[in-house]
């Protein structure tokens, strides 16, 4: 799938993700926002996650999007990036 496609999925499923998983989707990083996403590559995506938010909400949000996008995700909440690789992720992402 190519990272416009998957960056038009995610912007048009904001709100119903706000809604239903307690989640900000922030953006993509990784190979795809780098352009070098392969066969079998994930999509990295930021997420903040709003107050009251339970596993469930990190686990059906993951599960929601690897079927819409028809590919593996890693879900990644901001607050839990490491100090020593927060800043190069956030400047390659792509934000939605």
């Amino acid at each position: 799938m190519i990272r416009q496609k998957i960056i038009k999925i995610l912007q048009e499923a904001k709100e119903e993700i706000r809604i239903k998983y307690k989640a900000e989707m922030r953006g993509i990083f990784g190979s795809y926002a780098r352009g070098e996403a392969k066969q079998g590559s994930d999509v990295d995506i930021l997420v903040n996650f709003l107050e009251g938010a339970t596993l469930f909400d990190f686990v059906g949000l993951a599960n929601y999007l690897e079927e819409k996008l028809k590919i593996k995700v890693d879900i990644v909440p901001v607050d839990t990036l490491r100090r020593e690789i927060k800043d190069k992720i956030l400047n390659e992402a792509i934000y939605l």
